[in-house]
């Protein structure tokens, strides 16, 4: 089913939205780093439900407990597994849409490829997977702030209506209204994000099939809801002219530096030094109250209003997700950047301790 990321820093996540638990697996993390249960608090909030008027009532702590990796609070390169118990369970609320296929959803596609389904608020396929994600991203960015990387996401439009950098989607009065419309309707809205990450050194990357790009791409279009992503300029630059979209370069402080920065900090599949500035966008949440047409595993056509706890928009609670998708494929790629050169190959040996002699 395609639950492992990565190469060298790998994730495994696990668990169904209404079942016992959620969780994860890492494994490729150099022991030597502090971590301990209170570190996945904050960002944990930043995605839980409950704790917002334009998000899910559902009530989940997201309490992350470590079962393994770690010793003393630090990391021992062994795999790390991290459990979330999934507190606030309601699988009898979902039991009438057990024969029913929900519009926009990932019932129909997933009865295709497998012959059965969780229809227990989608099982895998419900936001509350990426739970377990945001967990693994608080280890993969704790190694990027050794490294003194960042990554930060915020929301950049609710519908048609873009939020400024600094400023709460929430305290946008547009945006509120639009918002509480569609909820009194019973409908949901799309949204966007903009993820940026500031420190990451030129070099890092491959060229060809697995572009920092590609990976990047890959990874936040695995979100539950993504609809489109752009790098830099994105889709502006299909209606320029290279002159106007060209990233020049110049010396400036005894080093190169770019004078724009459309390619959004990555060329030619690695980073060249520049903010990295990521656009991604996500369609309206598939659940709805609002009446819609149907039909059913048995062969009958119906209509379905889908009741329950559910999110109206998707961006406010993915930023953390995006930051933590993009912290992994970073992570990735920086540690299987350090056998590129010979160069690099001999300085990390050459910190290794002393061999033993006879």
């Amino acid at each position: 089913m395609g639950n492992i990321f990565g190469e060298i820093f790998r994730v495994a996540t696990f668990g169904e939205s209404h079942g016992p638990a959620i969780g994860c697996v890492i494994d490729g993390c150099p022991a030597g780093l502090a971590l301990e249960a209170a570190d996945f608090a904050a960002d944990m909030a930043r995605r839980a439900p409950g704790n917002s008027t334009y998000a899910s009532p559902r009530k989940e702590p997201d309490t992350v407990e470590i079962l393994s990796g770690t010793f003393g609070g630090v990391t021992t390169g062994a795999p790390i597994a991290l459990l979330i118990h999934n507190r606030d369970r309601r699988p009898d609320d979902y039991d009438n849409l057990a024969r029913v296929l929900r519009p926009g959803h990932g019932d129909f596609t997933y009865m295709a490829k497998y012959g059965i389904r969780d229809h227990r608020g989608g099982g895998r396929a419900s936001a509350r997977e990426t739970a377990a994600r945001a967990a693994a991203g608080v280890v993969a960015k704790k190694i990027l702030a050794q490294l003194k990387i960042e990554i930060a996401a915020r929301v950049a439009a609710i519908g048609h209506i873009e939020i400024a950098r600094g400023e709460d989607f929430a305290q946008n009065k547009a945006a509120a209204a639009l918002i509480e419309d569609c909820m009194a309707a019973g409908d949901s809205i799309g949204s966007a994000i903009i993820c940026e990450i500031c420190g990451l050194p030129p070099g890092i990357g491959v060229p060809v099939f697995d572009k920092l790009s590609a990976d990047l791409a890959k990874a936040l279009m695995s979100i539950g809801g993504a609809a489109g992503i752009e790098f830099g300029a994105g889709f502006a630059a299909a209606t320029r002219r290279a002159s106007e979209n060209n990233d020049g370069f110049i010396w400036q402080g005894g080093e190169i530096c770019k004078t724009a920065n459309n390619a959004g900090g990555i060329m030619a599949g690695i980073s060249d030094g520049a903010k990295i500035r990521i656009k991604l966008g996500f369609k309206p949440p598939s659940s709805i109250a609002a009446t819609q047409n149907t039909a059913t595993t048995d062969g009958q056509n119906t209509e379905i209003a889908i009741k329950g706890r559910h999110d109206p928009v998707i961006a406010p609670r993915a930023c953390v997700v995006a930051e933590a998708m993009a912290a992994i494929v970073l992570v990735n790629h920086i540690f299987r950047g350090l056998s590129d050169t010979m160069d690099k190959v001999k300085a990390a040996i050459a910190n290794f301790p002393p061999y033993a002699k006879q």
